[in-house]
């Protein structure tokens, strides 16, 4: 069954999404502020190749939400803004939604799905992670991706866990590895651990996924992010979906070892990067319960000292 879906925030992953659904027929509208992007994507279509194989899809795209009568409202909004503008991105979502719509916000890091929520309610929201892309924004109107690991998602609070089921379903048949899963905690630790060891090293390093793991000193750094990351999780009583962490990171790593972290795609743009919500994120939950997590603790500032440095000057 053809779906109206709006995908709200259009970079690397949101031009994936937006790619892969129009390809299966769905009827998909996208939203980004990037004007060059979207005047792109209106005159010349949407290019996504990598893993997915090389498509352009035609589909409509908007800087700003438009006004749309109830019968024109979507059934599926895709949230893929990164977690910084997820509070304004929050006002777009109530302008596009119906009483029937569903919200899938994919954010990397931890408590982006808190605000939509606590703006929008909680019957409507899937909260689901995107694993082992390796996506970039190669010029406007062009994305690529390295691989295509997992999409996982699960319910918020309330939604009824038979739609999750009906919405992995649509996912699978537009091409990603998608499956409805009960403990969302799991999942987005699993995809933080694998992100902080890899986001602070690479962004300060410049290297890629598969550089930081070959380099002496940094893969040394990455393991123990990665380790104090697990140990946090334990701590916190979440059961995570693998024992060895070095393993875990290790796989991850060779899934897409061409692939650079978008942290540092930020940083190498002169823009906020995620960091605060990745390796942060770690430092700031062991926080909470008493712990020290001076490995993230320290990756974070020190990118955060280096964006500062990198930021255009005005």
């Amino acid at each position: 069954l053809s779906m109206r879906i709006y995908v709200v925030g259009c970079g690397a992953m949101g031009s994936i999404y937006a790619a892969l659904f129009a390809s299966d027929d769905h009827e998909v509208c996208v939203v980004d502020p990037n004007l060059a992007h979207i005047e792109q994507i209106n005159s010349h279509g949407l290019r996504v190749y990598g893993a997915s194989g090389d498509r352009t899809v035609r589909i409509r795209a908007f800087t700003d939400a438009p006004t749309l009568p109830p019968s024109k409202r979507p059934d599926l909004i895709i949230c893929a803004v990164k977690a910084r503008f997820i509070p304004s991105a929050a006002d777009t979502l109530q302008h596009l939604c119906g009483p029937h719509t569903l919200i899938i916000t994919l954010q990397n890091g931890l408590g982006s799905a808190d605000i939509i929520a606590q703006t929008l309610g909680e019957q409507a929201l899937i909260v689901a992670i995107a694993a082992g892309f390796g996506a970039s924004l190669e010029a406007p109107g062009v994305a690529h991706h390295n691989a295509m690991k997992a999409i996982r998602m699960g319910p918020y609070s309330s939604v009824n866990p038979e739609r999750v089921q009906e919405m992995a379903r649509h996912w699978q048949n537009a091409g990603f590895d998608a499956e409805a899963v009960d403990n969302l905690e799991s999942m987005q630790w699993a995809k933080l651990i694998c992100n902080v060891a890899y986001s602070g090293p690479c962004a300060l390093s410049g290297l890629t996924v598969g550089e930081v793991t070959r380099h002496p000193i940094l893969s040394l750094i990455s393991r123990n992010a990665a380790r104090e990351a697990y140990r946090v999780a334990q701590n916190l009583e979440i059961i995570l979906p693998f024992n060895n962490v070095d393993q875990e990171i290790l796989q991850f790593a060779q899934g897409m070892p061409d692939a650079k972290p978008s942290v540092l795609l930020d940083i190498e743009r002169g823009s906020p990067s995620e960091i605060n919500v990745i390796n942060g994120a770690i430092a700031a939950q062991a926080q909470k319960i008493g712990l020290d997590a001076p490995v993230n603790q320290a990756l974070t500032e020190q990118v955060l000292a280096l964006q500062a440095k990198s930021a255009p000057k005005h």
